[in-house]
């Protein structure tokens, strides 16, 4: 004679069901929640559009940049664990740019105390964008003041007689943010 079957297993398999359903939503809706909200960005006198996933804060320096003195404008903000930015001058002399692009890579490679870097393609030039043979992408891995190890995914590029340097920065950076970031670039008035 075969026993009874019980509804209490049934009910447990029942409820487990369900609450792992409703976990599984939960952590989809998570998922989806953006940690990046994306927007579209236009930095005044800059002629470069392009979008970040967050709102920027901007502030200007003034540096020797080429061995000239140069106002140094950034647009900078963090999201998602990373530091997404664009920083703009305008060296003023066509004869002055590839120093200045050059300068830009080194620096961004130097601030990380990174020993080399990792040439990636810009995904043809930036739309708008003046060829120029110093213009590059490149990713390095290096480490912040307090000992972190992070990496840093630069490009830098001109237009006319203004140099960009856009910088993706942080742990474990999301190959799809920085492809949406650097593929958003755009230049031209």
């Amino acid at each position: 004679m075969s026993k009874p079957l019980s509804m209490k297993p049934l009910l447990t398999r029942r409820c487990a069901g369900r609450i792992a359903t409703a976990l599984a939503v939960m952590l989809a809706m998570v998922g989806c929640s953006p940690a990046l909200d994306w927007r579209d960005v236009r930095p005044a006198d800059s002629g470069i559009t392009l979008l970040m996933p967050c709102r920027p804060s901007a502030q200007t320096r003034q540096l020797r940049l080429a061995d000239r003195p140069v106002g140094l404008a950034l647009h900078a903000c963090s999201a998602g664990g990373a530091t997404w930015a664009v920083a703009f001058a305008d060296v003023g002399d066509p004869a002055a740019v590839g120093v200045a692009l050059q300068a830009l890579h080194r620096s961004a490679v130097a601030n990380l105390g990174a020993a080399a870097s990792r040439p990636m393609p810009l995904a043809a030039p930036v739309p708008g964008a003046t060829p120029h043979e110093h213009s590059t992408r490149v990713r390095v891995t290096g480490l912040l003041p307090d000992g972190r190890v992070v990496d840093e995914v630069v490009a830098v590029f001109v237009y006319g007689t203004v140099v960009f340097q856009a910088t993706a920065l942080g742990e474990g950076l999301s190959d799809e943010a920085v492809q949406s970031f650097f593929g958003s670039l755009r230049v031209g008035r």
